[in-house]
């Protein structure tokens, strides 16, 4: 039984976010506010002060209760219904925070891969400081030569008494250069196939051995990372998981990320309404073609979001959530070449114009987010072969 309704809970998250924050205004042209519209984080100048600021709001969340109002009481959670986290979500956007993309891997992915996996011990350690943002986490999956084949990766642990040692190389590890722990993949038995073969790691990130350099990215941004590993110890306590069924832990790991994509990555209707404003403020009257774009645009949103929330229902997220990353992504793709239309020239000069130019930030990190979480290629695939059942692709 839930202690309080959803209207007293409405009202008590709204009162504690407002002491926070200031309530966000209707975006306009005055040349005041930021125009960006990307959906993903890439700030360098001033990451450093945002993420000290987020981790103030993620404190006073965490003073009133809310910090994980759906998740355990045992780790700081309030054992609420997912519906009440859906309520924070939704009062938040009314409010000018601090960007929580930072701990999207911490929250969205990490934690209910340990909630799963965890031993009681790790969850205890790690899931309340998480959700507070006291430590921040990252991934270090991808490798320079694997590509899309995540199994196919060449980082080896090897056993050191009570611990292992390892080496190798990551890449794409999005926020690797401010994060404490990394969710690391690593072959520990060679001889066996390569999806038998693995095991995931909690590393330290300040740990011996460990080297992060950032990756400069199309939009000027660097807030993906490579990360060298050279014989970093890490103790058995950290291993996520048995030995050898690190696949199990990827598995569970790349459907939550799927999942946040869908959900928090997805359709935002202030990004929708602000192509819209586009359309009907640009200079240079749209034509039919690009005005039916427009719409398709609209429909396709109303769309994507319904499915996605089909999608992600109440239970353990599944192989469909595959479906809502594509369509979240072909959507923001979409958005992206109307608004180039409209800009023409406008989308790749500088004019001065408030609201324009700043769609090209949108153009150029499309790339990283159809590859990050599982290429548009492999989630095909996992959708024909995991669930319509279509024949396998030949190895």
């Amino acid at each position: 039984m839930t202690s309080v309704s959803e209207t007293e809970f409405r009202s008590e998250v709204e009162s504690a976010i407002a002491a926070f924050a200031a309530r966000r205004v209707a975006d306009d042209a005055d040349g005041l506010r930021d125009d960006r519209v990307s959906v993903v984080a890439e700030r360098s100048e001033g990451e450093a002060e945002e993420l000290d600021a987020l981790r103030r709001y993620r404190a006073h969340l965490a003073e009133r209760g809310l910090a994980w109002v759906d998740g355990p009481a045992a780790y700081g959670g309030r054992a609420l219904p997912a519906a009440y986290a859906e309520i924070v979500r939704e009062l938040e956007a009314g409010f000018v925070l601090p960007d929580d993309g930072y701990l999207r891997f911490s929250v969205s992915t990490l934690s209910p891969t340990l909630l799963e996996h965890g031993t009681p011990a790790q969850q205890a350690e790690f899931l309340p400081h998480l959700r507070t943002a006291e430590l921040i986490a990252c991934q270090l999956y991808s490798e320079p030569g694997a590509g899309s084949d995540l199994a196919g990766l060449s980082t080896r642990a090897v056993r050191d008494g009570d611990g292992w040692r390892i080496t190798g190389q990551k890449v794409w590890s999005s926020g690797a250069h401010f994060s404490d722990l990394g969710l690391c993949i690593a072959r520990t038995d060679p001889e066996a196939p390569k999806h038998a073969g693995l095991t995931t790691f909690l590393l330290d990130m300040r740990s011996e051995g460990i080297e992060v350099r950032p990756i400069r990215q199309l939009t000027g941004g660097a807030s993906f990372d490579e990360v060298f590993l050279t014989d970093v110890y890490v103790p058995d306590s950290r291993r996520i998981g048995d030995v050898n069924a690190g696949w199990k832990v990827v598995v569970t790991s790349l459907l939550n990320e799927r999942s946040a994509i869908g959900r928090e990555v997805g359709v935002d209707d202030a990004l929708v309404e602000r192509l819209v404003d586009l359309a009907r403020t640009s200079q240079d009257p749209v034509d039919d073609r690009t005005r039916d774009a427009v719409a398709d645009v609209v429909v396709r949103a109303w769309a994507t979001r319904l499915t996605t929330e089909r999608l992600l229902g109440d239970g353990a997220p599944g192989p469909e959530l595959s479906l809502a990353k594509l369509l979240t992504t072909d959507l923001l793709t979409q958005m992206s070449d109307v608004a180039s239309d409209i800009l023409q020239a406008g989308h790749v000069a500088e004019t001065g114009e408030w609201g324009t130019y700043a769609w090209s930030e949108l153009t150029l990190g499309l790339p990283g987010l159809r590859i990050g979480g599982g290429t548009d290629e492999i989630l095909k695939n996992t959708i024909g072969e995991r669930v319509l059942n279509l024949p396998k692709d030949a190895r």
